[in-house]
């Protein structure tokens, strides 16, 4: 597997298939013919929702004299798949088929993975229970183990920068960018009090304030971490925030609780895929909501097994779940999506502390089924806005 740095990236939104991992495409088309101008051809998802994503927007501000354009062809080998055709004194140069995989990482056809760091030994759960068991470590000095002497300064400044999308998400009024005319909720829900509340709901509301608070970031093209994307960026923070807030967790806490999360993620992004556009939301949610449960059961002093257990939960219980963006964008469902898995990591994690002894499923199996589902799962479902709430709302509007 690859260190936890490819799976946590600081970037704006408002999504890291369509913004992050095209804007790196174009980075390396530029490092690698310095052209004067260009033609990119998007395909699949990239073509059906990049208008909503914002993802033409992107190329054009990377790339001088480019023209963008909407490829209806399917005869496409990764549903997030671009050309660039590279042209300098009006001669061809060039051009790559880029392919945005997921989480802002790409691959170029024909060349090895880009920025390949495979550094741990292990790619199951069950291997790296096993290990952790024999040497007597947590899942996060596990992580330690593998990674450089700098990554907890590099997790450090993740979780700089969710506090800061969280601080900044809380204070924004007024709409989001878009037809659709969404209205930013973070800061009312956060200012929502009422002395006759019960904690459950005030817990509620501080919760899903937080993920809104990153979720309407994210949308408004703001910088955010990809926890494992853009997307899917409001939970781990949401959580996080909540737990350090109620309970006084340290920020080296947090930083221990994000190794755990990440090698929760990278475990999903190595057996499966992290893709909205390949196996639909359970991979962007539902593996955000897995990689909270288990960071908050760390932080709650719980074991290897129950952390496990409370991954497998949250992602169980998002197995299915479609990405049928209106619109094409990352607003409804999503905004609204993040803060209710941001609530059931939470759930999950008090859950596995309750009936860890009596469980039958282990997290390589939902993993994997996850990944089965997605494959089978319609192209109507996957990031294309073809199915569901996007089809729905169009014939009513």
């Amino acid at each position: 597997m690859e260190s936890i740095r490819e799976l946590y990236k600081i970037g704006r939104g408002p999504s890291s298939s369509h913004t992050m991992g095209p804007e790196k495409a174009c980075d390396y088309v530029i490092q690698k013919y310095h052209g004067d101008s260009y033609i990119v051809k998007l395909y699949g998802s990239l073509s059906l929702t990049g208008k909503g994503h914002l993802t033409d927007q992107v190329i054009l501000e990377k790339l001088p004299n480019c023209q963008v354009i909407f490829s209806s062809d399917d005869q496409i080998e990764h549903p997030n798949t671009m050309d660039i055709i590279v042209y300098k004194n009006n001669e061809h140069l060039g051009n790559e088929r880029i392919y945005s995989v997921g989480g802002g990482k790409i691959i170029v056809k024909g060349e090895e993975p880009l920025e390949k760091s495979n550094i741990y030994p292990h790619k199951f759960f069950f291997e790296i229970k096993q290990y952790c068991e024999e040497n007597n470590l947590t899942l996060y000095e596990y992580v330690y183990r593998f990674e450089d002497d700098k990554i907890k300064e590099y997790l450090f400044l993740i979780w700089k920068t969710m506090k800061n999308s969280i601080k900044n998400g809380l204070k924004a009024e007024g709409f989001l960018p878009g037809d659709l005319k969404v209205e930013r909720n973070a800061k009312s829900l956060f200012d929502q009090w009422s002395d006759t509340e019960t904690e459950p709901d005030q817990e509620l509301k501080e919760i899903c304030s937080y993920a809104y608070a990153v979720s309407e970031e994210n949308a408004n093209g703001g910088v955010v971490v990809t926890a494992p994307t853009c997307g899917a960026s409001g939970v781990v923070p949401g959580v996080l925030f909540y737990l350090i807030k109620k309970y006084k967790y340290t920020d080296e806490q947090i930083v221990d609780a994000l190794a755990t999360a990440g090698i929760i993620g990278n475990l999903v992004k190595h057996n499966a895929s992290i893709s909205g556009a390949e196996a639909g939301c359970q991979a962007e949610v539902g593996t955000a909501c897995s990689m909270a449960a288990a960071c908050s059961s760390q932080l709650l002093g719980h074991k290897i097994n129950k952390i496990e257990y409370a991954a497998e939960i949250a992602l169980e219980h998002h197995l299915g779940l479609t990405c049928d963006p209106i619109l094409g964008f990352v607003q409804i469902p999503c905004i609204e999506r993040n803060a209710v898995a941001a609530l059931r990591a939470l759930n999950a994690s008090k859950l596995s502390n309750f009936l860890v002894g009596s469980r039958k499923i282990s997290f390589d199996m939902v993993v994997e089924t996850m990944y089965q589902t997605g494959k089978d799962l319609s192209v109507n479902y996957k990031e294309t806005s073809l199915g569901g709430l996007a089809v729905l709302y169009n014939k009513k509007h």
